[in-house]
């Protein structure tokens, strides 16, 4: 009996310790940083933003997201936007119309334009953290999904 005692308080241990490594990332560690766009994961191809020669070609500072618990805001390509978001259960986000600033965009880096990384923005409904990233599940214009990766 002893040995089956030890099994289970064992096999109990062992679930605590690997429950607690599992659990959901919290919304609080990505407020208030400063978030770049490293990726947009779509299909059929993928857009990965190089950062330094963005940075040398005097773009370094677009497409960027911060959050803080009720908005979110950044710079696009060059248009500064805010928009207003709720949160859910299991991470799901429900972001209001993005509203900008209405530069003329002179240079549309990277393979993305302005306009279409304000339409993921826009139609996110779940975010992540992963690894570091920041991650915002969303949709095209015409339904593709997408993943925009930001990081610090």
């Amino acid at each position: 009996m002893k040995l089956n005692t030890r099994h289970i308080n064992l096999f109990i241990l062992v679930a605590l310790v690997l429950g607690g490594c599992g659990s959901a990332p919290q919304f609080s560690d990505v407020t208030g940083k400063e978030w770049r766009l490293i990726e947009v994961r779509t299909q059929p191809h993928n857009i990965v933003l190089d950062r330094t020669t963005l940075r040398a070609e005097g773009f370094g500072d677009i497409f960027t997201l911060r959050l803080d618990a009720e908005r979110m805001s950044g710079v696009g390509a060059p248009n500064r936007y805010t928009a207003p978001f709720t949160l859910a259960e299991n991470q799901a986000i429900r972001v209001q119309p993005v509203a900008g600033t209405l530069m003329a965009a002179f240079h549309e880096p990277e393979k993305l334009n302005e306009r279409e990384f304000f339409v993921y923005v826009q139609n996110a409904y779940r975010w992540n953290l992963a690894n570091g990233r920041f991650e915002l599940y969303t949709r095209g214009d015409d339904g593709t999904e997408a993943t925009l990766v930001f990081g610090l």
